[in-house]
């Protein structure tokens, strides 16, 4: 479905952008691959490795309207991942966090909006369920925007629709590169938040596949949680540094112990496919959608009343063996 068409990546620069374009460009003929994003550093070392000729790149901030509106004319579908991450950072700088991943987000939906893009899929994180941290709340926000989005779009095509998942192993900025840096400089311990902590545990390539899917799927007003596994944090140290002594360094401003993605106050909404949840919107749009089947004709069942995806209760755990490969996918 992207062949020929145009497609735009907001935040395109980051970790998942640029396995995005890769992906695009080696399945695919899309008649053209927008990078939207504001470091122009980032970008001149993006286009070093991707300089295809239907490369486009737009130094440009999701909190600029009037940017935005130029850089999506002619866009067929939209991947809004640009957002500020960070919890501490956030944390510190709320206002900032906000100006981001809210008021950017209301920019994407209007501006995707006018320009009569078809489709658009925003990135969220298992820290919008129940949040906790400014990060959390913002993202949950911007999924509450993206989901009215297709009430206000009234009479245009433009749907939206969420994907939320976990922490992305070798993303930038996450654990797994920070302990082999430190491995690298010959520390003899590492640092653990908490020795109980869980995460839910994704890939970059997994990650970018079940966006790609979705596209497919989605009718609008979802949003979109695949089924992956938990890791514990000592698993991971145990997996990277076989007997290493570890630091508790205690939690940080805003982190949980656990994470959630399909919370059990929305049980009544989330619905359980073979590979996925969906969860769907809270409020009725004016065309009415059946959720349970979607457009690739999954289909799919209400879940029982209290249900939570949680990373503590998940059936599915890396064991160290399996960590260990994911650990040399990404290094290879």
């Amino acid at each position: 479905m992207f062949n020929n068409k145009v497609i735009l990546i907001t935040g395109g620069t980051g970790s998942f952008g640029k396995k995005y374009v890769q992906t695009l460009l080696y399945r695919y003929n899309p008649k053209k691959i927008i990078i939207f994003s504001r470091d122009e550093l980032k970008q001149f070392e993006m286009r070093q490795q991707y300089d295809s000729e239907i490369m486009r790149y737009f130094i440009g901030d999701v909190r600029d309207k009037e940017r935005l509106f130029q850089a999506m004319r002619g866009v067929d579908y939209v991947i809004h991942a640009a957002a500020l991450k960070q919890v501490p950072a956030a944390e510190y700088n709320p206002m900032e966090c906000i100006k981001t991943n809210i008021n950017g987000a209301q920019n994407v939906i209007h501006a995707a909006i006018e320009n009569q893009v078809d489709k658009v899929i925003a990135l969220s994180t298992d820290k919008a369920a129940n949040p906790i941290n400014l990060y959390g709340a913002t993202k949950l926000a911007s999924d509450k925007l993206f989901v009215a989005g297709n009430n206000i779009a009234g009479g245009h095509r433009t749907r939206f629709s969420v994907v939320r998942y976990g922490n992305v192993a070798g993303s930038r900025g996450s654990v797994v590169p920070f302990f082999k840096k430190l491995l690298a400089e010959g520390v003899k311990e590492l640092p653990v938040t908490d020795l109980e902590m869980t995460r839910f545990w994704i890939t970059l390539q997994e990650g970018v596949d079940f966006v790609l899917k979705n596209f497919a799927r989605m009718q609008g007003g979802e949003i979109f949680i695949p089924k992956i596994p938990s890791m514990r944090i000592i698993d991971l140290v145990e997996s990277l540094a076989p007997g290493i002594n570890v630091k508790v360094v205690g939690i940080r401003p805003g982190e949980k112990l656990h994470e959630v993605m399909c919370p059990s106050d929305d049980s009544h909404l989330t619905l359980e496919f073979q590979d996925h949840y969906v969860i769907k919107p809270t409020i009725n749009f004016i065309d009415q959608v059946d959720y349970e089947l979607n457009l690739l004709g999954e289909q799919g069942v209400p879940v029982k009343r209290g249900f939570e995806y949680n990373s503590l209760t998940n059936e599915h755990y890396l064991t160290i063996d399996e960590l260990k490969q994911y650990n040399d996918t990404l290094t290879n």
